[in-house]
């Protein structure tokens, strides 16, 4: 580009998005003279669903401001608990995010999730539809204009993603609940009822179970409970009271 000159600084929290030269305070960033500057964060690496307010010489501006020659920005993070207007907050997650789709499930947490790559366009369109916040770490998809909402998911590792997600949208817990599998509701169940999925000695062991209502599948406290409810009591005990 060779156009207006400006200074743009990020956020601490945006800064693993930017190459290393630009990590450190304002820097010098050369516009077309016609590009928004929602574009111009994007073209930086930033992705905007992760940008919070846009503030050029001490005033706040939305991402359609044109910037000109001088122009001092500053691209702040998105303010926590970011609330996500129009909608009942729900999550869409890319194919690598099964662990969190199922962690996010187990606390009650309407989540849908899709096995199979089914591509960016497609995810965006169901993002749209659905009106889903599209939970990913593909900055490519973020980038779609026709997503309702989304974040980007920082971490590797589930347990870190898991308390991210929590932290950044404070969503409402309603653990035991969702099906793990199809993110459909729980209902109690007999043992008559599910019967046909249980084994000699989960048919012996064990009286109480629940049946999911969209798949069927049957639930009961087997040998990973205790995992589970660790995962349940660090959610509630951090993020029950705190939205």
């Amino acid at each position: 580009m060779n156009g207006p000159e400006i200074h743009v600084d990020f956020a601490p929290e945006l800064r693993p998005f930017l190459p290393n030269g630009r990590r450190l305070g304002a820097t010098p960033v050369t516009t077309d003279g016609v590009s928004t500057l929602g574009h111009v964060v994007e073209s930086l690496g930033v992705p905007l669903t992760e940008a919070g307010a846009l503030v050029v010489n001490g005033g706040e501006v939305p991402t359609s401001y044109v910037p000109v020659a001088g122009d001092c920005v500053e691209v702040r993070a998105v303010k926590r608990p970011q609330q996500v207007p129009g909608a009942p907050l729900r999550f869409l997650l890319d194919v690598h995010l099964g662990t969190l789709a199922r962690r996010l499930r187990l606390l009650g947490v309407d989540t849908a999730y899709e096995s199979t790559d089914i591509g960016d366009p497609a995810l965006a369109a169901r993002s749209a539809a659905e009106k889903r916040v599209m939970l990913s770490r593909d900055r490519g998809l973020l980038r779609r204009r026709e997503l309702w909402a989304g974040a980007f998911v920082y971490s590797t590792r589930p347990e870190e993603q898991l308390r991210d997600v929590l932290d950044r949208f404070r969503p409402e817990l309603k653990p035991w609940t969702r099906c793990t599998a199809c993110n459909g509701l729980l209902k109690e169940a007999t043992k008559e009822e599910v019967e046909n999925q249980l084994r000699g000695g989960t048919q012996r062991t064990y009286d109480v179970f629940a049946q999911c209502r969209q798949c069927g599948r049957a639930y009961w406290k087997g040998a990973h409970h205790e995992q589970l409810v660790a995962i349940v009591e660090r959610a509630l005990e951090e993020f029950a009271d705190r939205r």
